[in-house]
């Protein structure tokens, strides 16, 4: 009798951690949207500007330069695929308008957001070169409600890549590259997107 109470108390206090360990985390989570104001992505209760910032964040994280990416972005956008770009926009930084003020309201629900890009240049992935290009760019990210949740529905822009992100990805396809002539190009690639920092 004293081992079968002995393992229900064990597995009794055992549930209890568990339930108390779930309460815990329950209470941070409701804690961390309270705080954050954290809900669905492109819920409308938030501002359509966070879904640019996303994006945009997202983008310059490198997020188009893997296959998965697609899937990564796919919340924020309204497109049924993304093309197949030959070429990379490098950036040093990105500026969203986010004073309302800035945008072109055509209604509540649809908006236009500029968003300033500081350019360096442009890499093209068929030749793996870099040209520099020193500019801003502005580009208008037409965002509005589609299916109940805030959207970009235009326009699709080649990847805006920061920097850093740029050689770290060059810089990695170098070091699996097993042709010396490509390793070579690879390499000079790298060395001309430092200098671009």
């Amino acid at each position: 009798m004293r081992v079968l109470w002995s393992s229900l108390y064990k597995r009794r206090r055992g549930w209890s951690v568990v339930i108390v360990t779930l309460f815990v985390l329950a209470g941070f989570a409701d804690a961390g949207s309270a705080q954050t104001g954290f809900t669905q992505i492109g819920s409308l209760k938030r501002s359509p500007v966070d879904i640019v910032k996303r994006y945009v964040r997202l983008d310059q994280k490198g997020a188009r330069l893997d296959v998965m990416g697609f899937d990564v972005l796919e919340p924020y956008t309204d497109w049924e695929e993304e093309p197949v770009w030959d070429r990379i926009v490098v950036i040093q930084g990105a500026d969203v308008a986010e004073d309302y003020r800035k945008w072109d309201i055509i209604d509540n629900l649809d908006v236009i957001i500029p968003v300033t890009f500081r350019v360096r240049g442009v890499v093209d992935l068929v030749t793996a070169t870099f040209t520099p290009d020193e500019r801003t760019e502005e580009v208008r990210f037409h965002v509005k409600e589609v299916r109940n949740s805030w959207r970009i529905v235009e326009p699709i822009i080649p990847p805006h890549i920061a920097v850093a992100r740029m050689v770290n990805f060059a810089r990695e396809a170098g070091l699996q590259e097993k042709d010396d002539v490509r390793r070579g190009v690879l390499a000079a690639l790298v060395s001309s997107l430092r200098k671009a920092k």
